[in-house]
């Protein structure tokens, strides 16, 4: 290995994070867009790079400075935290490629330069929370995260952007405070705060009140954090209340790294012993799920905000993933990180063609999209496409998912999620067709701003469509997506079938 490729590990982190502040000493908006993108385009190569090197298996430890673990920081990349790190740095950089004209239009011109700085640190926490090996290291990162969140957030065009952004501060801060609870509990019981040492100490002391209760700390704060029901409060305002692309970028990538840590310790740090034979956590993670997919679908369909009925659409679908973990089963786990994956891919999609409507009519309303699928027949066909996958349909990334999850359940005796997943992809099917028919077989009024519309440009349609075929493509060809999904499944049993 160079050394360039040994380095490959830090400079994931590094370069977006040294870039962040350049940003906002730029005074040119088109130039700082321009730096961002690269810096995330550049940051998605060494993602791939780093997934290559593990596609077989395989791990990579980079030790910080030298220091050898316990006592020393280390990253650790494997098959699950590689496909992350590709899910965080892509959807970021396609969401960048879209971000140039639609933010000039909805962020003031002055504070386009803080926007991208925002970019740049939140893709930096995500970044490193899937890569670090240490535990308060993660917690560092979530609050690099989630500080740029909420300033991304609060940019919004509409009026009620920083009363989102407050909301989510709060709920995000108590989530934090949950986590750093949970961590200081298990670091006073095994002394270490690295990842493979404190899963190896754990069980000498899994027996304790304290583990137990930092065990539920920590679950309960990045169930806060990933918007697993009923602890989503914040999310369906946060995305849409943000600016068009930060709101893609947002769905793509926050709740799915939340997502991944809660993955992460429930079975690389706690174990099935701990976390679902004593503690019960499957059950309790199942019923959770399969609340938060029902109910997230049912209030999607009496959304009149396309933004809105996308968040709430989201809060279901991040039930499906949770529904894969509660199994605790490899089945399961590589059923939940697929979903992760597909259900970024076909999510971006969907908002940044939501940005798309937006820029040319100015409103995400239902009753504006009329007459749009004709008139930005680009756009709303690759929705329509995004939308396929997420109800399901087959040769699309959706279904693959589903049809994994409704296979591990299936294998473990669990037939009723069968119907869970039915009834919501049902339910899935009439709020997309709702968008659907609005835009295809509605008349605009000859007054109305979208009767004169057209399509985007093209630097904003090519996202979008690339996205949609992408949905096409990971429905067909499953090896990337699949393959690391249960790598991901098998490693975190340690090898379990």
């Amino acid at each position: 290995m160079s050394t360039l490729q040994a380095q490959l590990p830090a400079l994931l982190v590094v370069v977006p994070l040294l870039a962040a502040p350049v940003c906002v000493l730029v005074r040119n908006p088109a130039v700082a867009w321009g730096f961002a993108t690269v810096v995330s385009a550049a940051s998605f190569v060494v993602a791939l790079a780093l997934a290559a090197a593990v596609s077989d298996g395989s791990e990579i430890a980079y030790l910080l400075g030298g220091w050898a673990a316990p006592w020393g920081i280390e990253y650790r990349v494997d098959a699950l935290n590689a496909l992350v790190v590709v899910v965080v740095a892509g959807a970021s950089t396609v969401s960048l490629v879209h971000a140039r004209l639609a933010v000039a239009r909805e962020v003031r011109r002055e504070l386009v330069g803080l926007f991208y700085t925002s970019w740049l640190l939140c893709l930096t926490g995500m970044l490193g929370i899937a890569i670090t090996g240490d535990v308060f290291n993660v917690f560092v990162f979530l609050e690099i995260a989630s500080l740029s969140t909420y300033v991304l957030v609060a940019l919004g065009p509409g009026p009620g952007a920083l009363l989102a952004s407050f909301r989510y501060l709060v709920l995000g801060s108590i989530g934090a405070t949950f986590f750093l609870i949970g961590v200081g509990l298990l670091y006073m019981m095994t002394g270490t705060l690295n990842m493979a040492d404190l899963s190896v100490r754990i069980g000498d002391v899994s027996h304790t009140r304290t583990v137990a209760a930092g065990v539920v700390f920590v679950v309960l704060g990045m169930g806060l954090k990933a918007a697993v029901f009923p602890l989503h409060a914040w999310l369906p305002a946060a995305y849409a209340q943000s600016p068009s692309s930060a709101a893609a970028f947002l769905a793509g990538t926050s709740t799915k790294v939340s997502i991944y840590v809660l993955a992460r310790f429930l079975f690389d740090l706690f174990g099935v012993d701990l976390a679902f034979e004593r503690l019960g956590f499957g059950i309790f993670l199942i019923a959770l799920a399969i609340a938060g997919v029902l109910a997230g679908s049912a209030v999607a369909v009496f959304q009149d905000s396309v933004k809105r009925l996308l968040a709430w659409s989201s809060i279901a679908q991040l039930g499906y993933m949770m529904l894969g973990l509660g199994l605790a089963t490899a089945g399961g786990i590589a059923a939940s990180v697929l979903h992760l994956f597909n259900h970024a891919v076909m999510k971006v999609a969907l908002f940044l063609a939501v940005g798309n409507l937006v820029y040319r009519v100015g409103s995400d309303a239902l009753e504006n999209l009329a007459g749009l699928g004709r008139r930005m027949p680009w756009t709303m066909g690759a929705f329509l496409v995004a939308a396929m996958s997420l109800v399901g349909v087959p040769l699309t990334a959706g279904f693959v998912s589903k049809w994994y999850l409704l296979r591990a359940a299936l294998a473990d005796g669990m037939w009723p999620i069968a119907i869970v997943i039915l009834v919501s992809s049902l339910l899935a099917a009439i709020y997309m067709w709702r968008v659907v028919s609005t835009a295809f077989f509605t008349e605009a009024r000859p007054d109305t701003v979208q009767a004169h519309a057209h399509e985007a440009h093209w630097t904003m349609v090519a996202p979008v469509v690339a996205l949609a075929l992408a949905n096409v493509w990971f429905g067909v060809e499953t090896s990337f997506s699949a393959g690391f999904a249960e790598l991901a499944g098998a490693a975190l049993l340690g090898g379990s079938p």
